[in-house]
């Protein structure tokens, strides 16, 4: 059994925490910075990082933490905000042993570090068609099954059969059926202490050659009217009911708008750009200026759909 690997912090986090956490297969390290693994490209550390070496490395690391110790979990970090200050606790981020996909009829099984678009491909690949939206959500299966993630009129929760979870507080495992999820626009009623592992997602029988310009055409669509080739994120704020998040904000004098580094897309006004030099707070303050304009002009409050999570700098003692 390799030894994890143990980097001393240098920040003002917990000097030893680290030492306190349980031996594991795979890669503990204190201080990490995050800053380099989030699409916006900013915030501060966490205080450990953990990538487990595999599923059971995951569950042995949550039933011998200390009960104090609190955890957040991230997978590629396509729709999430850290803020300045870092992450306190353990941030678990589920790459490598999470990955796996294989076709199964018409489904297709994924971990929850499985990357969207490799699950669109690989459904493709076998000749399964529903899932070529996945194509067009950025991100992993594990934050799509938090979210119910959607796009191009197909959600998660339209393709979805089961889902595997680990309880972060306990280690149990579960399998939730979709109508346990409590599925609705972009959220899932699923307690925050339940990790997703993976899932079973079902689609129908169909033409590789079909389903693969489907793909194209979703991709193209998508670089057309997003600004995928800047430092940015997935939607920043969620679809009112009977409203169209972009219209608001463009109604309400927002496209272009900017605040310290940060930039609300000339392309598309619910996209947030990091256009070099923003902060972590410069992009949650545009986007707290943005509700603010958005709910003057219309009467309609705005929420985010990225996920912001951390201390602001100087907050709490933290760097």
């Amino acid at each position: 059994m390799m030894a994890a690997e143990r980097i001393q912090p240098t920040s003002v986090f917990q000097p030893g925490l680290i030492d306190r956490l349980p031996a594991v297969r795979g890669r503990l390290r204190a201080n990490a910075p995050l800053k380099d693994v989030t699409w916006f490209r900013v915030g501060g550390p966490a205080e450990v990082l953990f990538r487990p070496a595999d599923r059971d490395d995951l569950i042995d690391f949550l039933k011998a933490r200390p009960a104090d110790v609190p955890v957040t979990v991230l997978g590629v970090a396509s729709n999430l905000l850290v803020r300045d200050g870092g992450v306190p606790g353990v941030v678990i981020r589920l790459l490598r042993g999470f990955v796996d996909m294989q076709a199964d009829g018409n489904d297709v099984l994924a971990g929850a570090g499985a990357l969207d678009l490799n699950v669109a491909k690989t459904a493709q690949q076998a000749g399964v068609a529903g899932l070529e939206f996945l194509c067009g959500v950025p991100g992993a299966i594990g934050g799509a099954l938090r979210m119910n993630a959607g796009a191009y009129g197909t959600e998660i929760k339209d393709v979805l059969v089961e889902a595997e979870a680990v309880h972060a507080e306990t280690g149990e495992i579960r399998t939730f059926g979709v109508d346990e999820l409590g599925y609705s626009y972009r959220q899932s009623s699923l307690p925050a202490e339940w990790i997703f592992l993976s899932a079973r997602l079902r689609g129908h029988a169909g033409d590789p050659e079909a389903i693969g310009q489907r793909m194209l055409e979703i991709q193209g669509q998508r670089g057309d009217s997003q600004p995928i080739k800047t430092a940015t994120s997935g939607s920043t704020f969620k679809n009112p009911e009977g409203h169209k998040a972009w219209q608001l904000i463009d109604q309400a004098g927002c496209r272009g708008l900017t605040m310290g580094g940060a930039q609300v897309s000339e392309k598309h006004t619910n996209f947030l750009i990091n256009t070099g030099a923003a902060t972590a707070a410069d992009l949650e303050a545009l986007g707290e200026e943005v509700r603010r304009r958005v709910f003057e002009t219309s009467g309609i409050q705005l929420d985010w759909e990225i996920r912001r999570i951390g201390i602001a700098a100087g907050e709490g003692g933290a760097a």
